[in-house]
């Protein structure tokens, strides 16, 4: 018997009649002998229609009166799955993020755990009861409703998970796991039965975007072993996220992450000294706006230097003014902007112990003519930034050059 942790996005719940389809996984996983805590998203458009609610009132919204707004999506489909296992026979207890008690920060829209109470949830697992919790929201120390961000319920399970000392945290999701690339974009695409912490932590830092990234920090800091598995499919294995092994190692690719939401930035002949960087990107920071890669080129003979960085493309017209009345404080030369760029990631724990792996790449979207602009590496990692309309085809190439498509002999 195990104490498992599944949890089920939007689609999953998205009608009664699938809310119906998990009352039965839940009861089928109940029946092998189980503890089951269940963790819920709203159901699939809710958020969305809460958000242009509260937009329609005031935008911006308030965000303490935000939080308690949207959050409410995810106590509809609490109530609801919790009325359909009691109807199917097993008895169930349903919880808000505040009834739990998982303490957060007052971040409003963007909050962090601090701490569970997992009392109540013990009490009602050894009485038999299946524990179901609304995903995405809970309370700082001063009792307000917060939400932990878009995708937070990813973030929820696995903090309960480790709360619970769980022997395995399940995400229920549209797709039966995770890939070596998206399949829509390259149909020979292979699902990958295993995968590492830190190569799924890279794999979502650089656009794939089945897990929120806190949850997966989260789940390699509490060693929470996660399972990505197909709310529509059964029989499926998924693919599992857990700590590397030796059998890792082998495997020189994973598999390519990619990102269309990116933008970039440059700002031309600024002086070459120290504290200059922070002077420029500090004042991005203090805009709330996250930078991703960074670039910096030193002109020969000259005693002026140029930055180029990348951020989100919903941030990059707030970026741009910033950085303009940047350029005027330094006496910069200019500012120049791109938003149409994409970013593609190789992930790998095997690039730690082989060789040639960038060369591989770089030599693959030259035969393709494709420009390289930007280049950032990890241990596990080699990102690169090119024009947007060659993102697919990129990915394309280089997931045949790195023969992804097949299993590998290990």
């Amino acid at each position: 018997m195990a104490l498992i942790v599944q949890k089920y996005g939007g689609t999953s719940v998205g009608s009664v009649e699938r809310i119906q389809h998990v009352a039965d996984k839940v009861i089928a996983a109940r029946k092998q002998g189980h503890d089951i805590v269940v963790v819920v998203s709203a159901m699939s458009g809710e958020t969305n229609r809460l958000i242009a609610l509260a937009k329609s009132v005031n935008d911006p919204p308030k965000p303490r009166e935000y939080d308690a707004l949207i959050a409410t999506g995810e106590q509809v489909t609490i109530g609801l799955l919790a009325i359909a296992l009691e109807a199917k026979g097993c008895p169930a207890r349903s919880y808000t993020g505040g009834q739990v008690r998982i303490l957060t920060d007052n971040a409003f829209t963007k909050a962090r755990i601090l701490e569970i109470d997992d009392k109540a949830m013990r009490h009602d697992l050894a009485q038999g009861t299946v524990v179901v919790v609304a995903g995405f929201q809970g309370v700082d120390a001063d009792g307000n409703i917060t939400t932990l961000g878009r995708g937070g319920s990813d973030t929820t399970a696995v903090a309960l998970a480790a709360a619970l000392k769980a022997d395995e945290c399940q995400i229920y999701t549209d797709v039966d796991g995770v890939y070596t690339t998206d399949p829509r974009v390259v149909p020979t695409a292979r699902r990958l039965d295993k995968i590492s912490f830190e190569e799924m932590l890279e794999m979502a830092s650089s656009g794939s975007k089945v897990l929120q990234i806190r949850s997966v920090e989260f789940a390699g800091k509490y060693n929470v072993p996660l399972r990505v598995l197909s709310s529509f499919e059964e029989n499926s294995k998924g693919t599992l996220i857990a700590p590397e092994d030796a059998s890792m190692e082998q495997v020189l690719i994973s598999g390519i992450a990619f990102n269309r939401d990116e933008a970039k930035l440059t700002i031309l002949g600024i002086p070459d000294k120290p504290g200059i960087a922070y002077q420029v990107l500090g004042g991005i920071a203090d805009a709330n706006i996250e930078v991703d890669m960074i670039v910096q080129n030193i002109r020969a003979g000259s005693d002026t230097t140029d930055l180029t960085f990348t951020v989100h493309r919903n941030d990059y017209k707030k970026a741009l003014e910033i950085l303009q009345v940047i350029a005027k404080q330094l006496n910069a030369k200019e500012v120049q902007g791109d938003e149409k760029i994409a970013k593609i990631a190789l992930v790998g724990i095997g690039m730690r112990s082989h060789a040639g792996v960038a060369s591989k790449m770089f030599k693959t979207l030259a035969e393709e003519r494709i420009n390289i602009q930007l280049i950032s590496t990890s241990e596990i990692k080699i990102s690169v930034v090119i024009d947007e309309k060659y993102l697919e085809l990129a990915v394309r190439v280089l997931h045949q050059a790195f023969d992804l498509e097949k299993i590998p002999t290990l």
